[in-house]
């Protein structure tokens, strides 16, 4: 057995506190793995809002954490997505706080063309899926456009030759927008170019194109990558100028070449297909012109040859118009008597409807009389309607008689009123010393002077059978 209290070498050997060893293990990571080159499979790749892309390197054996920092993501090459087998460029880093280590990577590049060719075939198809190649999407290319948009390399021979070409078949003014067209940064330099030329205003000071031409060398796979990338697809796609892709040889093909509205199999071929040939169309004109002029001379002597056979066809004017003098003639004459003949037949007529008309002293005679017989009958029912009514108004007047004050007092009856003139009804109104008037028979009236009061009287009871009195 070990004994518990004999010396141990492992005390001997120096301490580390944590800190202290994570950044000795950090320091000597990367110093050995300051720059290296790693071959996997991309995994997990995600984009964060802040412009860094984290995503894992892995194969069959083992995965490592990777992690590409906004400044350098800016500059791939190629875009990261899963499933894609890549060389990644950079180095190791620790990070102390979890005991993890991870590749910080500057570049990518594609691992082998039979990659290449799977990104290619599964990007293209998903693009299309989207109907960014939907043929119905292409545009008319304009027949001579005012103004080209070059998007190329400023030193190239590629727009030498555009130049050329365009000043052999018809010259016109192109604006050069110069662009990296390989390496890191290509693509998103193409695609800005693509949206700067769409984004000039019509009349602007800068001209906006009326056509684009986007155009490379031919090169490799890996040469031609930036115009794959679907940056550059989605700003051709959406260009509402239209676009001629020139990328490569006839024999290469690039994603650009689906979205664009045209594809040309050299940038020289883009050239001839943007402009037609100045002396064709002059020689085509001058045919036209030509052509025109023939038939022309050709209508106005069809025109000629018509006009003489239609004047054969006319005969001797002045024997026309002597016929047609001597017709006017008869229609004159036709027509002076004619208005004589009209009269007379319309004088007759209207004699024939005069005497069927009856005399108007006669119709008067009549009239008067059918008025006469209603007034003659409206005077006798006045006549006997006033009898009637005079009739009743003395009935009326004998009852109005009879109930008159001065039959009563023909009866012996008397009026008494006071000094007021208002009749004296009861023998409670005499106070001695008023003056009253007595009224008799024939209006004869005698004042009188009560000299004391009067015995009030005793009212007769209904039914005594006694005179009352009447005032």
């Amino acid at each position: 057995m070990t004994d518990p209290f004999a010396p141990s070498l492992s005390r001997n050997a120096p301490e580390f506190t944590v800190g202290e060893l994570s950044l000795a293990l950090k320091r000597t990571v990367e110093q050995a793995y300051e720059h290296l080159r790693v071959k996997g499979e991309i995994s997990g790749c995600k984009r964060h809002s802040s412009g860094h892309i984290y995503f894992c390197l892995k194969d069959s054996d083992a995965v490592l954490d990777a992690v590409c920092w906004r400044g350098s993501a800016g500059r791939l090459a190629v875009t990261p997505e899963d499933g894609m087998e890549v060389v990644a460029s950079g180095r190791l880093t620790t990070y102390p706080g979890r005991s993890k280590y991870q590749m910080v990577v500057d570049s990518l590049e594609l691992a082998g063309q039979g990659a290449l060719l799977k990104l290619l075939e599964d990007r293209r198809r998903r693009l299309a899926g989207e109907g960014l190649f939907d043929p119905a999407r292409k545009k008319k290319l304009p027949f001579l456009p005012k103004v080209i948009g070059v998007v190329t390399s400023p030193t190239g021979a590629v727009i030498r030759d555009i130049l050329h070409r365009l000043a052999d078949r018809f010259p016109r003014p192109v604006l050069l927008w110069p662009v990296a067209v390989q390496g890191e940064g290509a693509a998103a330099e193409v695609a800005a170019a693509i949206e700067g030329f769409n984004a000039l205003p019509v009349g602007g000071a800068v001209p906006r194109p009326d056509l684009l031409i986007v155009a490379r060398g031919g090169g490799s796979l890996e040469d031609l990558w930036a115009f794959n990338e679907e940056v550059v697809v989605r700003a051709a796609a959406a260009s509402v100028i239209p676009l001629i892709s020139a990328v490569g040889h006839e024999t290469d093909t690039t994603l650009i070449d689906f979205a664009a509205d045209l594809r040309a199999p050299t940038p020289t071929g883009a050239a001839e297909m943007a402009v037609p040939v100045r002396r064709e169309l002059l020689a085509r004109l001058a045919e036209l012109a030509q052509r025109q002029d023939a038939a022309a001379l050709r209508l106005l002597d069809e025109r000629r040859q018509r006009l003489l056979g239609l004047g054969r066809g006319l005969g001797d004017p002045a024997r026309r118009l002597a016929e047609l003098g001597r017709q006017l003639a008869g229609w004159q004459d036709r027509l002076v008597n004619a208005l004589p003949n009209l009269l007379h037949r319309r004088r007759a007529l209207l004699g024939q409807w005069a005497a069927r008309l009856p005399s108007p002293h006669q119709q008067i005679k009549e009239k008067r009389h059918q008025l006469e017989a209603p007034a003659q009958r409206l005077g006798v029912m006045l006549d006997r309607g006033l009898q009637q009514k005079r009739a009743a108004l003395d009935r009326l007047a004998a009852v109005l008689e009879s109930l008159s004050y001065e039959q009563v007092l023909r009866r012996g009856f008397a009026l008494v009123r006071d000094r007021a003139g208002q009749p004296v009804s009861a023998p409670e109104a005499a106070k001695a010393g008023e003056r009253w008037t007595v009224t008799f028979d024939a209006g004869k009236t005698v004042p009188v002077v009560v000299e004391g009061e009067l015995p009030t009287a005793r009212r007769p009871t209904a039914g005594d059978g006694r005179q009352g009195k009447l005032l």
